[in-house]
């Protein structure tokens, strides 16, 4: 059964909030998500809203304000995000500024109590000196709220990925995909060589051998891979399989595919080996490791500086989207296509 499964087609679209004219680009590309959605007006009006309100906080309030936009899908349930990520000032308090009526610039301070009561999940982390990420999510339909609830819990995991293009392209030459097959999880990260439209079109590849293939571990899915890839220019590729009840990881790759496991206690990073899958490739070989209950898996592509920390432990408490967006937000190369993906176990 699958959980989940981005595109390499799909990616989330951010949009600097540079000037006003920023929000409406913002809510103008909401308003195509909404309706590939399915929303109807109602809930693509919620939506725009929350854009209008969480990009004017940006513009009054602070420092590289940026909103990213996307459509995420679990199984059948599709539901909008909405993110905004700034480089400060920050919130010393953010249930405070949550509060209607509260305002650190003299206006109404009514917008982010708005933004809490028009999302159907809403989460937020700040720091001050460093910056806020802002998470709003809507669901298609009540069945479909449900239906992404349901599927966060199925087999003790939570997650939540994200993919930006490359700065002037319109499709996006990574990919990443999560299915659950038999309560072991698998994930999937791919990098198509360069970017654009030939970079997508392996990273594509990769994905639909993942649909195939996966169940036969992250060494048998790469090799599987690399022939699938010969007749496109290549990817770095890597696979994750994730046993959340039993704790345990198993990993392999080629390229510049990072997997690193983050408790907040300690860190371990896994290392994909050298060569282009599709191009030349060892033999591959699997890495394992303990899963530590309370620890995060973090998959991410080489837009994405490598060396980036988590600085502060509640932020990985945090939903894996917003932990996803903060790491774009802060530690993006900005002349990649960049993706990060975010997997926890949860308790039933």
């Amino acid at each position: 059964m699958s959980l989940s499964h981005g595109g390499s087609s799909t990616p989330y679209i951010l949009v600097p909030m540079g000037d006003p004219s920023r929000v409406g680009e913002a809510r103008r590309a909401v308003a195509a998500l909404t309706a590939r959605a399915g929303f109807d007006s109602v809930a693509a009006g919620k939506v725009a809203l929350a854009v209008n309100e969480l990009g004017s906080n940006l513009l009054k309030h602070a420092r590289e304000g940026k909103l990213l936009v996307g459509v995420r899908q679990r199984g059948a349930a599709l539901a909008v995000e909405v993110v905004s990520i700034d480089a400060g000032p920050g919130m010393s308090n953010t249930a405070a500024c949550q509060r209607d009526g509260y305002s650190s610039s003299g206006t109404s301070g009514n917008g982010l109590g708005a933004v809490q009561r028009l999302a159907d999940e809403f989460d937020i982390h700040s720091m001050p000196g460093r910056g806020t990420a802002i998470l709003a999510r809507f669901h298609a339909s009540q069945a479909g709220s449900a239906g992404d609830s349901a599927a966060a819990r199925h087999g003790g995991l939570d997650y939540g990925g994200i993919s930006i293009a490359a700065p002037g392209e319109e499709v996006c030459g990574d990919g990443w995909a999560v299915a659950l097959d038999d309560g072991v999880v698998s994930a999937m990260v791919v990098d198509g060589l360069g970017h654009g439209a030939g970079a997508a079109e392996a990273a594509q590849a990769s994905l639909t051998v993942f649909g195939a293939a996966r169940q036969a571990g992250p060494a048998r899915f790469i090799e599987k891979a690399h022939a699938a890839l010969r007749a496109t220019r290549g990817a770095a590729c890597a696979m994750a399989t994730l046993d959340p009840a039993h704790g345990q990881i198993r990993f392999a790759g080629a390229g510049n595919v990072v997997a690193r496991v983050v408790s907040g206690i300690a860190e371990k990073t896994l290392l994909t080996q050298n060569g282009t899958v599709g191009i030349q490739i060892r033999s591959v070989q699997e890495q394992a490791m303990a899963w530590p209950e309370h620890a995060l898996v973090v998959m991410f592509t080489d837009g994405i500086v490598s060396r980036w920390q988590l600085d502060d432990p509640g932020l990985l408490t945090r939903d894996p989207s917003l932990i996803a967006a903060w790491l774009i937000g802060n530690f993006c190369r900005g002349r990649d296509d960049a993706t990060v993906v975010v997997l926890r176990r949860t308790r039933e």
